[in-house]
């Protein structure tokens, strides 16, 4: 036990060490790191802290999408829905990280490299372009969440991640819905 411990706070200083040395793989080494602390610590079973992490990881992703929505979306139903998610997701967000630190899981600080290069693809886009373009995202995005959210409500053996995406899930239904409206209404 007391060399799981020392692991964690060896990879806790060493995530430190590469944020502040400005790393090219800070965001991929917050992610893994999140998930080794973890497993190597084991706060709850594996799936459950693994789908904490992704969690984290779509939300803070969702959240920064919305602020370019917010930005960058020329019609109006596009930059509300921008406005939501950034509402809703940084919300969703701060009740995840307090359960986390309730439950001893660490979650990453940054997004991850592949929703960095989606979000970066996002910002070149401008107009119409943009706002077809984020919808498409949200309906695929949400549509992805909602899977994993279903199936973590139902499988997960932590009771508390389990009612966190048990509850979560109903504000991404209705994301889902929102946003395929949207979409449909930009053709």
């Amino acid at each position: 036990m007391k060399k799981n411990v020392f692991i964690a706070i060896a990879a806790c200083l060493l995530t430190g060490i590469l944020q502040s040395c400005g790393g090219s793989n800070s965001n991929k080494a917050e992610t893994d790191s999140a998930q080794q602390i973890n497993e190597a610590v084991k706060p709850v079973d594996d799936q459950s802290s693994k789908f904490a992490v992704e969690a984290a990881n779509g939300g803070m992703s969702e959240v920064a999408m919305g602020k370019l929505a917010q930005e960058k979306a020329t019609n109006p139903r596009v930059k509300a829905f921008g406005t939501m998610m950034v509402n809703d997701h940084s919300r969703i967000d701060d009740a995840l990280k307090a359960l986390a630190a309730t439950l001893n899981i660490t979650l990453p600080a940054a997004i991850n490299p592949d929703e960095q290069k989606h979000l970066d693809e996002l910002a070149k886009k401008s107009g119409k372009d943009f706002d077809k373009e984020y919808m498409k995202m949200m309906v695929d995005d949400h549509n992805m969440d909602v899977k994993a959210f279903e199936d973590a409500s139902q499988s997960l053996t932590n009771a508390d991640i389990k009612a966190f995406a048990a509850t979560t899930l109903i504000t991404l239904k209705v994301h889902q819905d929102s946003a395929r409206a949207i979409k449909d209404a930009l053709k």
